[in-house]
C-alpha cells in the first residue's frame, strides 16, 4: 500500500532570539534554530550539549533510597557477605549484570549473577533465581533492570534470609516492594532530577555512590562503556545524563574497548574505532539480545565480563551464530505473519493487527511485531501458544498509547503490562477472536485521525548552499543520536535533480541534487519505487533529508593501496514535486504527493 506522510516543519523561533543565540555561541542560524527547538537556548546549555563532562552527572545521593543501598553494600563488604546480581535477558539487563559483577569483584565482594530463562522463568525476579542465590550463600540480592513490581518475590527472598536492593527504571505499581532499598527515579517520592535512566544507568549511580563513600569515585568510570551500550540499546532519551554516559562511553568503546566488547565488534564486522549509537542499536545489540531470545542469556554476560581475547572471540562467535539463527526465525515468522495479514485481515480498514499462531517462537514475536508496525503502520499484537495460553507482544505507532487500549479491554485478558509503545499480554485460547474484535474497537475509538498518518518532523527549512563545511562540522557534534536527540532533519525546496537517478542495493534511490550551484550526493533508503516519478519529473523537488557522511574507497593514484575519502551525503526521508507555497509550520502540516511503499 502507498504510505502518505505528513510533513511538520517546527515553528520558527523569534528571529532576533535566533540571531542573538547564533552569535553568542558562534554557529550558523539554522543550527541555532535546531538547538532552540531542543530546549538549548543559553551559552551554558550549549556548552553542556556540545561538551558533556563527567562533572555534569548528578549527585547519586539525590536518588531516593541511595543512602540505604550504598551503606548496605558497604556492610556486605565489611562482613564478607556473598552477593547475587539478578539481571534481565535484554541488553540493558545483561550489561547491568556484567557491570555490577565486575565492579563488586574489583572492590572485594564474592559475587555471582543470574539471568532468568525467558521462557521458563519469564521477566523479572524469579524464585528460581532466589533459590540459586541461596545455594550460593548470598545474603544480598541486587536486582537491576527489574524488580519494581516484585512484591511477592522480595517477600520470598527475605524469608530465605536474603536482603534485596532494586535498581529499576520501569513504572512502579501502586505498591513498592518491601526491599532493603528501592532505586527508581520514577518513584513518586523520588527527587532525582533526571527521570530517563535505563536500568544499567541506575546501577551505575549505585556504583557511583558506593565509590564516593569509599573515596574512590574515579574507578566507577572504568565501567561507563556498559552504561553506554545499555542506554543506547534500551532506546531511552539521549539527553541529560544519558547523553553524558553515552558520549563519554562511546569514546572508551572506540579507543579502549574491553576484550568482550572488542570481540563483539570484530565478529559482527563493525569497524573498530568508529562505533556509533546506530551501530549499537542495529548491529551489536541484536547479537547480545539473540542469546536471550533463543536460549541462555548468561552467555552474553560471560562475553561482556571476559578478559581473555581468545576466549572472548569464541564467545562472540556463539552470539554471532545465535543471531544468524534468530534472523532466520525472524524472517520465517515475518513471512508467515505477512501472509496472515494479507489474506485474513483488511489493513485498509482494520485499525490494528492482531495475530496468533501456535508455532511462533516467543523470543522473536516482539521483533516481528515491530516490523509489521513499520510495514503497515498499525498497532500490532503477535501471540504464540505457551503452556496452553496465547502469550504475546504488543507494539504501537507514534502517538498511540497501546497500554491504554489494552486497559480498555482488560476483561478479555488474562494479564498484561508494559507502557505506551510496547506491552506483553496473555489471552485464553478460546477468547482470541473476542479479544481481537474488542481491541480493534478500542483502537478505533482512541486513535485520532492525525495519528493514523505517520509524520515527519522537520527541524528547519534551509537551502543547500547553507550546508558549508563549517556547518557540517558543527552538525557532527550533535551526536550521539537517539530518542530526544535525533539526527536533525531539514527541508530544501525547489531542488534540481542533476543526473539520472538509479536504484542501488535493496531498492535504494541514488541521485545528485543541486541548488544555488551546490551539488550533493543523495540517497533515499527504500525509496526505489519513486524512481520513475523522479526521472520523469519536469519540475524541481522539495526534499526532506538528514545529513550523513559517506566513505568512498578507491585505488590510490600512486598505485600504493587504497585511499578512503569522506564526503557529505543527503539521506532523503521523503520528497515531492515542487509546486508552490511554503509549508505550514508548527502544528500545521502539508501532505506530499509523491509517496513510497509502506
Amino acid at each position: 500500500m502507498k504510505r502518505t506522510y505528513r510533513w511538520r516543519v517546527a515553528t520558527s523561533p523569534d528571529p532576533q532570539a535566533v540571531e542573538h543565540f547564533a552569535k553568542q555561541i558562534n554557529v550558523p542560524e539554522p543550527i541555532a534554530r535546531v538547538l532552540i527547538h531542543r530546549g538549548i537556548s543559553s551559552y551554558e546549555q550549549a556548552k553542556e550539549f556540545f561538551r558533556p563532562q563527567l562533572s555534569h552527572l548528578h549527585d547519586p545521593f539525590l536518588m531516593d533510597g541511595m543512602e540505604q543501598a550504598a551503606h548496605r553494600v558497604l556492610i556486605a563488604l565489611e562482613r564478607k557477605e556473598k552477593i547475587l546480581i539478578f539481571g534481565d535477558y535484554d541488553v540493558d539487563g545483561t550489561n547491568s549484570a556484567a557491570m555490577l559483577y565486575l565492579y563488586f569483584i574489583q572492590i572485594g565482594l564474592e559475587t555471582t549473577f543470574h539471568i532468568p530463562d525467558r521462557i521458563k522463568e519469564g521477566y523479572g525476579i524469579s524464585t528460581v533465581g532466589i533459590d540459586r542465590g541461596k545455594e550460593f550463600g548470598a545474603t544480598l540480592l541486587i536486582a537491576v533492570d527489574c524488580g519494581i513490581t516484585a512484591i511477592e518475590q522480595v517477600k520470598y527472598a527475605r524469608s530465605q534470609g536474603i536482603d534485596v536492593i532494586i535498581c529499576d527504571h520501569h513504572e512502579p505499581g501502586e505498591k513498592i516492594p518491601n526491599a532493603c532499598a528501592v532505586l527508581d527515579p520514577l518513584k513518586t517520592n523520588c527527587p532525582y532530577p533526571f527521570k530517563d535512566l535505563c536500568g544499567c544507568g541506575v546501577g551505575f549511580k549505585l556504583m557511583q555512590a558506593i565509590s564516593r563513600l569509599r573515596n574512590n569515585e574515579e574507578i566507577v568510570f572504568e565501567y561507563i562503556d556498559f552504561a553506554t551500550l545499555a542506554t543506547t540499546a534500551d532506546i531511552v532519551p539521549l539527553i541529560g545524563e544519558n547523553r553524558v554516559l553515552t558520549k563519554i562511553g562511546l569514546e572508551k568503546i572506540n579507543t579502549q574497548p574491553r576484550a568482550g566488547i572488542r570481540a563483539l565488534i570484530e565478529s559482527s564486522g563493525t569497524q573498530e574505532g568508529k562505533v556509533t549509537t546506530g551501530q549499537i542499536v542495529f548491529i551489536l545489540a541484536p547479537r547480545i539480545n539473540a542469546v536471550g531470545r533463543l536460549g541462555d542469556a548468561s552467555r552474553a554476560v560471560k562475553l561482556l565480563t571476559c578478559d581473555d581475547p581468545i576466549r572472548a572471540l569464541e564467545l562472540a562467535q556463539i552470539l554471532e551464530e545465535e543471531n544468524r539463527n534468530r534472523r532466520k526465525i525472524d524472517e520465517d515468522t515475518f513471512l508467515k505473519a505477512q501472509y496472515l495479514v494479507e489474506n485474513y485481515l483488511n489493513v485498509d480498514t482494520d485499525p490494528a493487527i492482531v495475530l496468533h499462531y501456535d508455532e511462533w517462537h516467543p523470543g522473536v514475536i516482539g521483533i516481528v511485531a515491530s516490523r509489521l508496525v513499520e510495514k503497515y503502520y498499525r498497532p500490532t499484537i503477535m501471540m504464540t501458544t505457551v503452556d496452553g495460553v496465547a502469550k504475546g507482544s504488543a507494539r504501537s505507532i507514534v502517538g498511540f498509547d497501546i497500554h491504554k487500549a489494552l486497559k480498555r479491554v482488560e476483561d478479555k485478558l488474562l494479564q498484561f503490562g508494559g507502557h505506551k509503545y510496547a506491552a506483553g499480554l496473555a489471552v485464553a485460547l478460546d477468547r482470541i477472536d473476542e479479544f481481537r474484535e474488542a481491541f480493534n474497537d478500542a483502537v478505533d475509538e482512541l486513535m485520532s485521525d492525525d495519528v493514523r498518518t505517520p509524520e515527519i518532523k522537520i527541524d528547519a527549512e534551509i537551502t543547500l548552499h547553507q550546508l558549508t563545511p563549517r556547518f557540517l562540522r558543527i552538525l557532527k557534534e550533535f551526536a550521539p543520536y537517539g530518542p530526544g536527540n535525533m539526527r536533525p532533519v531539514f527541508l530544501a525546496r525547489n531542488v534540481q535533480v542533476v543526473n539520472t537517478p538509479k536504484i542501488v542495493g535493496k531498492d535504494h534511490l541514488r541521485m545528485k541534487l543541486k541548488q544555488h550551484q551546490q551539488v550533493f550526493d543523495a540517497i533515499g533508503f527504500g525509496l526505489g519505487d519513486l524512481i520513475n516519478e523522479v526521472r520523469s519529473n519536469d519540475k524541481n523537488l522539495d526534499v526532506v533529508f538528514s545529513v550523513d557522511e559517506h566513505e568512498w574507497s578507491h585505488p590510490s593514484p600512486t598505485g600504493s593501496g587504497t585511499v578512503t575519502e569522506t564526503f557529505p551525503q543527503l539521506k532523503i526521508k521523503d520528497l515531492r514535486k515542487h509546486e508552490q507555497a511554503p509549508a505550514h509550520v508548527g502544528n500545521n502540516t502539508e501532505t506530499q504527493t509523491i509517496r513510497r511503499e509502506g
